[in-house]
Parts: C-alpha cells; structure tokens; sequence
C-alpha cells in the first residue's frame, strides 16, 4: 500500500484526494511539525531530503514527490481523471496541471516563510506574493469552464486541485467574489460522497 507523508489541510491533502478519488488505496502518515526541527522532521528527511509534504512511499518502496508526478502516476493506474488522448483538451489540461504547480505554489513557499527569503523586508515579500497569487487565480478562473468542471462535463484531477487550493488564502470568501467558476468547481468537488470523509479529515469541508 502507498503511504502518504502529509499533514492534514496542506499540500499533502491534494494527493489524499487524487488517490481517493482514484480508489488507491494508501495509508496517510502524520508529520506535522515537519517545517521545524524534531522527530518528524527527521522522520521526512530520511525519505525526502527537501522535507516537503507530500512525499509517497510507492508500494515497491521507491519515493515519490512532486504533486504533479503524483497526478501522472495517478493517471497511469487511472486514466479517466483526464481529457483523453487526442481530445481538444488535453493538452490544456497538462498545461494547467504544471501551470499550477509552477506558479501558484511558489508564492506559498515564499509567502508562508518570508524571513527565510527577505529577512530585511518579509512583510512586503508576502504581500507581493499574496497579491500575485489572487492574479493568478483571476487568470485560472478566465479559462475554467466550470459546467460543472474544469473541463466541462468530465471530472479530472484539476479539480481536485481547485477544490483543496480554494481552502488557502486568500480564502472562501476572496474566492467567491472574484472568480465564480473556481467557486462553482470547489462546491461540486465538495458536494462528492466519495470524498467527504478525505474532505473532512483535511478540513476542507
């Protein structure tokens, strides 16, 4: 069985749905505290030196990151939770499945530890990032179709994304006054019975 090096609400939380909705079974492993000195640090850092969540131990016992990589592992054991090969939105999808990861995540590695990055200015590092980070969203929302998924009618791993990223900042409400179609995606995801007990334990509903 897959084990999942996570902590409840972060980045960690997109693998546990991806899988979820995959039906891959996994084991979740709880190294909150990880970002700090300690056993779960130490405990992370033995699997993946860069200590970031989620890390995977694959069945074989072979290591696992990047939430991306993730995604295509996925996709190999379930190909459905994407456009098809030859369907006109396929390669949006892939675009829009590193997009993701390229862009939005780094303004969280940076905004969330700031004085690691600008330890004379931390304040005005977060607020850029902060303030990129809702323009990027401006943009995804701009080329979501949301009817009621990203891609229209078929479910995929983008919204999965969508759904867990909408629980950060800048939060529900920012997400519901600027960009309708991220709003209408995260509450079809969340409205998915097959999710609601991966949803709760990661506090997204």
């Amino acid at each position: 069985m897959i084990k999942v090096y996570g902590v409840p609400g972060w980045g960690s939380a997109i693998s546990e749905v991806m899988l979820t909705l995959a039906d891959i079974p996994y084991q979740f492993i709880n190294v909150d505290g990880f970002d700090s000195p300690g056993p779960q640090r130490v405990l992370l850092e033995k699997l993946n030196p860069l200590c970031q969540v989620p890390t995977l131990e694959m069945e074989n016992g072979a290591v696992m990151s990047e939430t991306a990589a993730i995604g295509l592992m996925i996709l190999d054991r379930c190909p459905d939770l994407a456009p098809p090969v030859g369907h006109p939105d396929r390669a949006q999808f892939q675009r829009l499945l590193v997009w993701l990861v390229a862009n939005v995540y780094p303004t969280f590695t940076y905004a969330d530890y700031p004085e690691r990055w600008a330890p004379d200015a931390p304040e005005q590092l977060r607020e850029n990032c902060l303030a990129y980070r809702q323009s990027l969203y401006l943009w995804l929302d701009n080329h979501l179709k949301a009817a009621p998924w990203a891609f229209g009618e078929q479910l995929t791993l983008i919204d999965v994304y969508i759904a867990v990223m909408r629980t950060w900042g800048p939060r529900h409400e920012w997400f519901a006054a600027n960009t309708p179609h991220i709003t209408a995606i995260a509450d079809s995801v969340c409205q998915l019975p097959e999710l609601h007990k991966v949803l709760k334990a990661n506090e997204i509903i």
